[in-house]
This record gives C-alpha cells, structure tokens and sequence, in this order.
C-alpha cells in the first residue's frame, strides 16, 4: 500500500491515471496532455508501472498503457475508514426504519404512544 500511495502522491502520475481511466494509450498521447518532456512522462510511467497500477502492452511497434484500478482497493479501504459515508449510512438505516415504523403504525391505527394513552 505505501508503494501505492508513493505513485499516487505526484500529480502529474494522478492525472496520469486519469487520462487511462477511459481509454489505452501510447507514451506519445499521454505526453502530449503534458507540457514536460517525454522521458520525464516516461518517468512517470515506469513508477506506475512498477507500482503495478499500469500495465502496458506491445501492440506493433507501439507500447499502449492501461490502469488497473484493482491495486488500488487496499489503499481505497483504509481511507474509508477516514470518511463520513459509514455514519451517514447509520442514519440513513435509522430513517429508513423510522418511516417503516410510520407506515405500520398508521396502518393498524396509532402510534404505541397514543394505545398508551387510551389504556391508561
């Protein structure tokens, strides 16, 4: 994972990914989104590479890069735990169970607040 994040800490190698998230392409075409030199892109690539978040393959005479967004899933978990979906996901179980609650207690007619009040 910290070889993940080593790749991923430049942006250039970010938008990198970005750019192959759609679609392979050569060196060439990746450089061209650049305004550094190609062997510095070339650069780039390699530590994606050894990082195993691209892969390339030799089609002819050119070298076409692609992500594989699957190395990422270990990173991807434990930043999870840094985020706010989990509790907004509790909230959401317990809204969701409030208005279920609702709906029952409208069809058999009451809440168990107002069967209290007519048997007390």
């Amino acid at each position: 994972m910290d070889e993940i994040a080593a790749a991923i800490a430049d942006p250039v190698r970010r938008r990198i990914m970005e750019l192959l998230r759609e679609d392979r392409l050569t060196a060439g075409r990746i450089a061209a989104h650049f305004e550094i030199s190609r062997p510095a892109v070339s650069r780039h690539l390699r530590v994606l590479r050894e990082s195993g978040l691209v892969r390339d393959t030799v089609v002819g005479r050119e070298r076409r890069y692609e992500l594989d967004p699957t190395r990422l899933v270990d990173l991807l978990q434990w930043l999870t735990q840094f985020t706010r979906a989990e509790a907004w996901e509790r909230r959401f179980d317990a809204l969701e169970t409030e208005v279920h609650r609702t709906r029952r207690e409208r069809r058999t007619g009451g809440s168990p607040t107002s069967r209290e009040e007519r048997t007390a």
